[in-house]
């Protein structure tokens, strides 16, 4: 089954001294404030496309690894997995870096590592982003 996922963004305004708003329309889960200085220099309890895409590459990431785990015959306890993605404003979107820490009962540290490796290449939103470089830095706890 194909699903289609929609998010939806009203701004006012010139880039620097507007506004607006991003709605998790399919969810409708949440609406956040964004405006350029949330993007490029960061403003508490305003959202940015960088965090956005941090949101769908952790989620993303952690879905393909806890799978690609089972299918290994480790099935995880736990993952916390942080998605870091850098803006540069004048260049762009320069990096998503994957921290990753995980409960997985019975797997030695190289397996770990070959299947976090694994998951990193064939999540669809790493996929996705082939364009920027991917960094990966995983550990058990």
């Amino acid at each position: 089954m194909t699903v289609t996922s929609e998010a939806t963004t009203l701004w006012f305004g010139d880039l620097t001294s507007g506004s607006g708003t991003t709605s998790l329309d399919s969810s409708d889960a949440a609406e956040f404030p964004v405006t350029w200085a949330g993007r490029s220099e960061g403003v508490t309890g305003q959202t940015n496309p960088e965090e956005l895409l941090g949101a769908a590459h952790s989620a993303c990431f952690s879905m393909a690894f806890s799978n690609e785990l089972a299918r290994a015959g480790f099935p995880p306890e736990s993952l916390q997995v942080t998605a870091a993605v850098t803006f540069q404003p004048g260049e762009g979107i320069t990096g998503s870096h994957l921290l990753v820490s995980a409960k997985i009962p019975g797997i030695g540290e190289e397996q770990f590592e070959a299947i976090a490796e694994s998951a990193k290449q064939n999540c669809p939103v790493s996929q996705a982003l082939t364009g920027i470089p991917i960094t990966l830095e995983a550990s058990l706890a």
